[in-house]
Protein backbone atom coordinates (compact mmCIF):
# COMPACT_ATOMS: atom_id res chain seq x y z
CA UNK A 1 0.00 0.00 0.00
CA UNK A 2 1.39 3.36 -1.03
CA UNK A 3 1.71 5.92 1.73
CA UNK A 4 2.70 9.54 1.18
CA UNK A 5 3.35 11.70 4.22
CA UNK A 6 3.88 15.43 3.85
CA UNK A 7 5.63 17.53 6.48
CA UNK A 8 7.09 20.98 6.92
CA UNK A 9 4.03 23.17 6.67
CA UNK A 10 3.30 25.98 9.08
CA UNK A 11 2.69 29.67 9.58
CA UNK A 12 5.27 31.99 8.07
CA UNK A 13 5.54 35.65 7.14
CA UNK A 14 5.70 37.03 3.62
CA UNK A 15 9.21 36.80 2.25
CA UNK A 16 10.16 33.87 4.47
CA UNK A 17 11.36 30.47 3.37
CA UNK A 18 9.84 27.09 4.07
CA UNK A 19 10.72 23.51 3.14
CA UNK A 20 8.13 20.85 2.49
CA UNK A 21 8.99 17.17 2.41
CA UNK A 22 7.16 14.06 1.32
CA UNK A 23 8.13 10.63 2.61
CA UNK A 24 6.94 7.79 0.40
CA UNK A 25 6.58 4.10 1.15
CA UNK A 26 4.84 1.04 -0.18
CA UNK A 27 6.56 0.52 -3.53
CA UNK A 28 9.76 1.34 -5.42
CA UNK A 29 9.92 5.10 -5.17
CA UNK A 30 12.46 5.63 -7.93
CA UNK A 31 10.14 4.17 -10.56
CA UNK A 32 7.51 6.91 -10.44
CA UNK A 33 7.19 10.57 -11.29
CA UNK A 34 6.07 12.80 -8.45
CA UNK A 35 4.43 16.18 -8.06
CA UNK A 36 3.24 18.81 -5.61
CA UNK A 37 -0.24 20.25 -5.83
CA UNK A 38 -1.92 22.83 -3.64
CA UNK A 39 -5.42 23.93 -2.84
CA UNK A 40 -6.23 27.33 -1.43
CA UNK A 41 -9.51 28.06 0.38
CA UNK A 42 -12.33 28.40 -2.11
CA UNK A 43 -10.15 27.49 -5.07
CA UNK A 44 -9.54 24.42 -7.14
CA UNK A 45 -6.54 22.23 -6.60
CA UNK A 46 -3.63 23.33 -8.78
CA UNK A 47 -0.33 21.93 -9.98
CA UNK A 48 2.73 23.43 -8.28
CA UNK A 49 5.70 21.38 -9.48
CA UNK A 50 6.51 17.99 -10.96
CA UNK A 51 9.61 15.85 -11.19
CA UNK A 52 10.45 12.82 -13.30
CA UNK A 53 11.41 9.48 -11.79
CA UNK A 54 15.11 10.24 -12.18
CA UNK A 55 14.88 13.86 -11.12
CA UNK A 56 16.25 14.89 -14.48
CA UNK A 57 13.11 16.73 -15.59
CA UNK A 58 11.37 19.33 -13.47
CA UNK A 59 8.36 21.48 -14.15
CA UNK A 60 6.85 24.43 -12.32
CA UNK A 61 3.72 26.49 -12.33
CA UNK A 62 4.43 30.02 -13.49
CA UNK A 63 3.34 31.36 -10.12
CA UNK A 64 6.16 29.57 -8.28
CA UNK A 65 8.90 29.48 -10.91
CA UNK A 66 12.12 30.93 -9.55
CA UNK A 67 10.93 30.69 -5.94
CA UNK A 68 10.21 26.99 -5.38
CA UNK A 69 12.57 24.12 -6.20
CA UNK A 70 11.41 20.53 -6.48
CA UNK A 71 13.85 17.71 -5.81
CA UNK A 72 13.87 14.06 -4.90
CA UNK A 73 16.13 11.63 -3.08
CA UNK A 74 15.58 8.19 -4.55
CA UNK A 75 17.86 6.56 -2.01
CA UNK A 76 15.71 7.72 0.89
CA UNK A 77 12.28 7.82 -0.78
CA UNK A 78 11.88 11.55 -0.26
CA UNK A 79 10.63 14.45 -2.30
CA UNK A 80 11.28 18.03 -1.22
CA UNK A 81 9.99 21.46 -2.02
CA UNK A 82 12.05 24.32 -0.67
CA UNK A 83 9.93 27.44 -0.94
CA UNK A 84 11.53 30.88 -0.95
CA UNK A 85 10.01 34.34 -0.82
CA UNK A 86 6.59 33.01 0.04
CA UNK A 87 3.61 35.29 -0.41
CA UNK A 88 0.08 35.30 1.01
CA UNK A 89 -1.16 33.81 -2.26
CA UNK A 90 0.96 30.73 -1.52
CA UNK A 91 -1.35 29.95 1.39
CA UNK A 92 -2.85 26.54 0.73
CA UNK A 93 -2.84 22.89 1.66
CA UNK A 94 0.05 21.30 -0.19
CA UNK A 95 -0.25 17.71 -1.41
CA UNK A 96 2.35 15.19 -2.42
CA UNK A 97 1.30 13.09 -5.42
CA UNK A 98 2.80 9.95 -6.92
CA UNK A 99 2.00 8.66 -10.38
CA UNK A 100 -0.02 5.49 -10.58
CA UNK A 101 2.00 4.08 -13.46
CA UNK A 102 5.76 4.04 -14.11
CA UNK A 103 5.38 5.58 -17.57
CA UNK A 104 3.45 8.65 -16.44
CA UNK A 105 5.40 11.80 -17.28
CA UNK A 106 5.92 14.35 -14.54
CA UNK A 107 3.50 16.84 -16.09
CA UNK A 108 0.71 14.27 -16.00
CA UNK A 109 1.03 13.32 -12.36
CA UNK A 110 -2.21 14.06 -10.57
CA UNK A 111 -4.38 13.55 -13.64
CA UNK A 112 -4.99 9.82 -13.45
CA UNK A 113 -7.78 8.94 -11.02
CA UNK A 114 -5.61 6.25 -9.47
CA UNK A 115 -2.64 8.48 -8.74
CA UNK A 116 -1.68 8.45 -5.09
CA UNK A 117 -2.20 11.51 -2.88
CA UNK A 118 -0.97 12.37 0.57
CA UNK A 119 -3.11 13.94 3.26
CA UNK A 120 -1.63 17.37 2.76
CA UNK A 121 0.20 19.91 4.89
CA UNK A 122 -1.05 23.42 5.58
CA UNK A 123 1.05 26.40 4.60
CA UNK A 124 -0.13 29.79 5.80
CA UNK A 125 1.63 32.97 4.80
CA UNK A 126 0.52 35.94 6.84
CA UNK A 127 1.97 38.94 8.57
Amino acid sequence: QVNLAESGGGLVQPGDSLRLSCAASGRTFRNYAMAWFRQAPGKEREFVAGISWSGGSKYYADSVKGRFTISRDNNNNLMNLPMAKVQPEDTAVYYCVQAYGPTTPALRVGVHPDDYWGQGTQVTVSS
